[in-house]
């Protein structure tokens, strides 16, 4: 039965024979990862099927999301929350399921949140124990550590499709009225504010990716939020902006209520904020329209 403390052992000896002096491709860091393998099945044997699945955690534990990885690539699986090291649960299709799988330890989980955070220069630890970032694929990370997390560090991952749904997969899925699309694609050409509000996982971003498809192609846009999560990709003229948390020194922080205001010199014919939980909505009500 392969263990925690075997995957362990396999890394630590993958670890010994890279030479950390110079660059190691994908290729090399594979071939290495096999030979450990194969080497180890020599007396433990395994059936194809868990080799392969060995050395792909092997190879994802230095190059991906280590046992996370797999659950990425599986398109079926929209959220992925890890309560503590040895407690997984994803979504698929709007329901939540345990996985039997999990870190071989806290600090392995630890380092992955570290390398996660640090990949969109923000920085996470006991004195700023939450923090919002992103992955490559563009995947929504949060992040919760002790003793703001009290069963240990804590972390969600909402995934996201690589094609955004259109306005008429919408309608066909029937989320939305073909009248009330219809209706909406009139309010956004006649450029009026819209608030799209709703609890967590009812598809705000979703929708607001939809409705930038009635966006004119003539138009500057300027996108403000906590963590990018939108994918506007019929408005060529773009700017997307992020804020920033304060450094380990308390400063340098960059909110939200910041960049509306830098927003404002851009020329922007519509500002299209994510979120909206402080007191940058007083600077919406007062001073902007947001379009």
């Amino acid at each position: 039965m392969l263990t925690d403390e075997t995957v362990h052992e396999l890394r630590n000896k993958v670890r010994t024979k890279i030479d950390f002096s110079g660059a190691l491709s994908d290729d090399n860091l594979m071939k290495i990862a096999e030979e450990i393998v194969f080497e180890w099945c020599e007396l433990h044997p395994l059936t194809a099927t868990e080799k392969v699945q060995l050395v792909r955690r092997l190879f994802h534990s230095f190059r991906g999301l280590d046992i996370l990885q797999p659950l990425m690539e599986d398109a079926s699986i929209s959220e992925i929350m890890i309560n503590h090291h040895a407690e997984i649960f994803v979504e698929r299709g709007g329901k939540m399921t345990m996985l039997p799988v999990s870190f071989e330890s806290r600090e392995r989980l630890e380092d992955l949140i570290q390398t996660v955070v640090a990949s969109v220069n923000r920085v996470v630890n006991e004195s700023s124990p939450i923090v919002d970032a992103r992955l490559k694929d563009g995947s929504r990370v949060h992040v919760v550590l002790p003793p703001v997390a009290l069963k240990g560090p804590c972390m969600t991952i909402r995934k996201f499709p690589e094609r955004p749904l259109t306005m008429e997969q919408l309608v066909a899925l029937g989320s939305i009225s073909g009248e009330a699309a219809s209706f909406l694609k009139e309010m956004i050409g006649a450029q009026y504010n819209l608030f799209i509000s709703g609890g967590t996982g009812t598809g705000k971003t979703t929708f607001l990716n939809a409705l930038s498809q009635f966006i004119g192609a003539d138009e500057r846009i300027v996108t403000i939020e906590d963590s990018a999560e939108l994918q506007i990709r019929t408005v060529p003229n773009l700017v997307s902006m992020e804020t920033r948390n304060a450094n380990t020194e308390g400063k340098g922080e960059i909110t939200i209520r910041d960049l509306i205001r830098a927003s404002l010199r851009m020329r922007p014919n519509r500002i299209i904020v994510g979120e909206v939980r402080g007191g940058e909505a007083l600077d919406m009500l007062q001073d902007i329209s947001i379009k």
